[in-house]
């Protein structure tokens, strides 16, 4: 083989060694700009989440505060129409014992 084969092999040997570091190095690159762009889209996207969970409390809070106020407005009206319902009865009550005290 000759010194000018020798050193052409040489050459292209060197080349894609070279050729091969680059491509190595730039998966690499690769690889770690798509693990940056996963994680800040992960971190988004429980960003979002985290918003999301917030806004549907606020909105279970609002309907809850809504339906206690529906629930106190009928507890107070049930309470009114007890307090009549013994008031009258009392009355009843009363003229039962004073009528049976008299008649003693």
């Amino acid at each position: 083989m000759s010194l000018e084969a020798i050193q052409t092999i040489t050459r292209e040997e060197k080349e894609n060694r070279e050729k091969l570091a680059a491509a190595e190095a730039e998966a690499r690159e690769l690889a770690a700009a798509a693990e940056r762009d996963g994680q800040a889209l992960l971190q988004q996207v429980r960003t979002r989440a985290a918003e999301e969970g917030k806004l549907l409390l606020r909105e279970a809070e609002g309907r809850a505060a809504k339906r206690a106020e529906e629930i106190r407005r009928q507890a107070e009206k049930d309470g009114e129409a007890l307090r009549k319902d013994a008031g009258s009865r009392l009355e009843q009550a009363a003229e039962l014992i004073v009528g049976r005290v008299v008649k003693h």
